[in-house]
């Protein structure tokens, strides 16, 4: 199991031309950890709290419904 290095996701955040925290994590996480796989980015994500309340908020609860957010963006 990955666990989400915050402090590095700062740093990553300070350059990304993203606005919204979810899609920097998402950006952060898939080239910091090489994780591309919907089913690894949901279970990663599923597994910190912090992570886990962006979930909660875009009511995404399945790897199916991160994938199709991961498809609009």
């Amino acid at each position: 199991m990955t666990k989400i290095d915050w402090d590095e996701y700062k740093e990553h955040k300070k350059m990304s031309v993203r606005n919204d925290n979810f899609e920097i994590l998402i950006e952060f996480i898939k080239s910091y950890y090489n994780m591309h796989s919907p089913n690894e980015l949901f279970t990663t994500l599923k597994n910190d709290d912090i992570a886990q309340m962006m979930l909660e908020k875009r009511s995404i609860d399945t790897a199916e419904k991160l994938e199709q957010f991961l498809n609009r963006f």
